[in-house]
């Protein structure tokens, strides 16, 4: 989401006060961890600036969004360029300079903008977000659109309400968002993180969408029979599910490795320890022809094909779609008809 805005954001903010060195030299030449709000009173321009320069001599990632968020939150807005060009160039309140020291010194310790500011946008949601649920990214938002398309189109003139399930909700992004687009849908979702639990929950009733999402903290690789008891003639199975390779965490941002919650980003050695307990439990959950729409790693969607064809009988993969980015990078597939049968859960 930062990237879709970093060319608008750049330019609205392009100006830079010739002040800012002379006002805040003194603290801007301490270290991180003493600087303090300057005596000086300052406008959200030059705050703007100063912190992006403290940012980029931290070698924080994307040190304008970081500044240009923070600032933009304390003032009441989504981003800066919303912001009334007035209003950025007065100056702050002692109490508006204090909430900026004290977020972007949050951010210098390479905490995600996302828990600073305690809440992101996902597509038309504005989601509260807490360290260390896992933040949704901009590829989720892709997949929730595969979604819908296919539940708009399967359910046109259908009488009915279909579910939905989501296998790991972190915040709720994808449930939340699905509930939001289509008043007939209910939805389930889980979550192997009390923390994510929770979190959904409070997100769900901040937006009015509690009645008809049910969540629950269980663990589909630890939870399987309780999973099946909650879980029966579901419409669509959706999941964002931990995918990366072990050995790739230890390569990952300061702000991912040290913030967010290592269980939610780590699909064992090949990445599809979740991913095979999901497709497993996926023939059993479904209701005939139901849907499994997956987000994976790019490497994963042809051993995914191979794998169900060997493993899963009851499911065959049916189209991989390519990010924005044209990276392969959502497996859809398919349940199909077939008589009862038992699983083995051991």
């Amino acid at each position: 989401m930062w990237k879709k805005t970093v060319t608008a954001v750049n330019t609205f903010l392009v100006g830079r006060s010739s002040g800012v060195k002379e006002m805040w030299g003194a603290c801007a030449v301490r270290p991180c961890s003493t600087v303090t709000s300057p005596a000086a009173r300052m406008t959200a321009r030059q705050a703007a600036d100063f912190w992006r320069r403290r940012f980029e001599v931290k070698s924080m990632t994307e040190p304008d969004l970081s500044s240009h968020y923070i600032i933009a939150h304390v003032l009441g807005a989504k981003t800066i360029q919303s912001v009334d060009p007035e209003r950025l160039s007065a100056i702050l309140t002692q109490e508006e300079t204090e909430q900026i020291w004290t977020l972007c010194m949050r951010r210098l310790s390479s905490m995600p903008v996302q828990y600073v500011i305690e809440e992101w946008d996902f597509r038309d949601l504005t989601l509260k977000m807490k360290p260390p649920v896992f933040i949704p990214r901009p590829e989720t938002e892709e997949l929730v659109e595969l979604v819908l398309k296919d539940l708009q189109r399967k359910n046109h003139g259908r009488r009915g309400s279909p579910t939905c399930l989501e296998v790991g909700c972190g915040s709720g992004a994808i449930s939340l968002s699905l509930l939001k687009s289509l008043p007939q849908l209910t939805a389930i979702a889980l979550d192997q993180s009390l923390d994510a639990v929770e979190l959904t929950k409070e997100n769900a009733s901040r937006l009015g969408l509690q009645d008809r999402l049910k969540v629950y903290h269980l663990d589909v690789t630890e939870d399987a029979e309780t999973v099946l008891k909650l879980c029966r003639n579901v419409t669509a199975l959706v999941s964002n599910p931990p995918y990366l390779f072990t050995e790739d965490l230890s390569s990952l941002e300061p702000e991912i490795f040290r913030f967010e919650d290592h269980a939610a980003l780590d699909g064992g050695k090949d990445g599809l320890k979740v991913i095979q307990k999901i497709l497993t439990l996926a023939p059993h959950i479904l209701a005939d022809n139901g849907h499994v729409y997956l987000e994976v790693e790019p490497r994963h969607p042809g051993i995914i094909g191979q794998w169900v064809e060997t493993n899963v009988k009851q499911l065959h993969l049916v189209k991989t779609h390519h990010d924005i980015s044209n990276r392969p990078r959502f497996c859809i597939l398919q349940r199909k008809k077939s008589n009862v049968h038992t699983l083995d859960l051991d």
